[in-house]
């Protein structure tokens, strides 16, 4: 049997994109923040991602993120950047300046915009080999639901096979334990990567199934990384033990709190002065904050006491 050489795997978190009360991007907030999901002890950062409203950014904010966010972590982690678009061309260009930044990663969407515009197949297939072009790092294919590009698991194992560079995949969409076990089985060793997405919340089944990594929230890496250390050191129940103990925290950020949780969090505990979204997102609703709050302050979640 071959043993498959896994450059990345572990706990990624995402960092949320930090605003002042008027929507300007909060550089020093950003900063602190990056340091917090560090010290918290996340194996690796994803950048400009969904849950970093990605979506309310410009391209110049896009650059100035990316460059702050590197200069501050100083390769203390590795770093994903997310650069998907619906272009092949801009996708790639956004990809070749995230590999010029620094990033060990680009993870990308399938092609998409809005609820009807999608592309063949074969023309997914064409995109992420003009994306991959000049690249030396690998590329994640982000399976999730809000690309509305459903994709067999047999599909992405052939396109590992056919692109290379595509040999990480975060698996986000429905019953996700059974299609990362086919595409390891259909992949094999093109499949460097199969990692878990959606906040942790089918992170235990994700694992069992063969997830090697996940990208995670970034408001309680304390919590989330032991849970994927315990398991990849084969110690299945302390695993299971610590997410049963977290999962009300994991249910409550991906049924509840969404997109704004991880800020919510970083506010409660003194590390940024503002949690709020761009307009016209809508704000976390206060009782949603409190119950997000409450449950980490019955977890001791370093998030609270990081900043005192």
């Amino acid at each position: 049997m071959t043993t498959i050489k896994r450059r990345y795997t572990g706990s990624y978190s995402v960092v949320p994109t930090i605003f002042t009360e008027s929507g300007e991007l909060d550089l020093e907030g950003q900063k602190r923040c990056v340091d917090f999901i560090i010290d918290a002890g996340a194996d690796g950062l994803c950048i400009l991602a969904n849950y970093s409203e990605q979506f309310m950014l410009g391209d110049h904010e896009r650059e100035i993120l990316t460059a702050t966010i590197m200069e501050k972590v100083a390769g203390r982690v590795p770093v994903i950047v997310t650069t998907t678009h619906f272009s092949s061309a801009i996708c790639a260009q956004r990809s070749r300046s995230a590999q010029a930044a620094g990033a060990v990663m680009v993870m990308v969407m399938p092609p998409y915009h809005g609820a009807t515009i999608r592309v063949s197949e074969k023309l997914v297939t064409e995109f992420f080999e003009k994306v991959a072009d000049g690249l030396s790092i690998p590329i994640m294919y982000q399976d999730a639901p809000m690309s509305g590009t459903p994709v067999s698991a047999a599909y992405l194992a052939n396109l590992a096979k056919t692109v290379p560079a595509v040999c990480y995949f975060k698996i986000e969409v429905a019953q996700s334990a059974n299609k990362l076990r086919e595409l390891i089985t259909l992949g094999g060793d093109a499949i460097e990567g199969p990692w878990d997405g959606e906040e942790a919340i089918t992170l235990m089944a994700d694992l069992d199934a063969g997830a090697t990594g996940g990208i995670l929230g970034g408001g309680y890496p304390d919590g989330l990384q032991p849970i994927i250390h315990e398991f990849m050191a084969g110690r299945r129940e302390e695993a299971k033990a610590r997410y049963a103990r977290w999962l009300p925290m994991i249910n409550y950020e991906n049924r509840q709190g969404g997109v704004l949780a991880a800020k919510a969090l970083f506010k409660a505990g003194g590390i940024i002065k503002c949690d709020a979204p761009r307009h016209p997102f809508p704000p976390l609703h206060p009782a949603t904050r409190a119950g997000l709050v409450e449950i980490a302050r019955d977890l001791d979640a370093m998030v609270l006491r990081w900043a005192a």
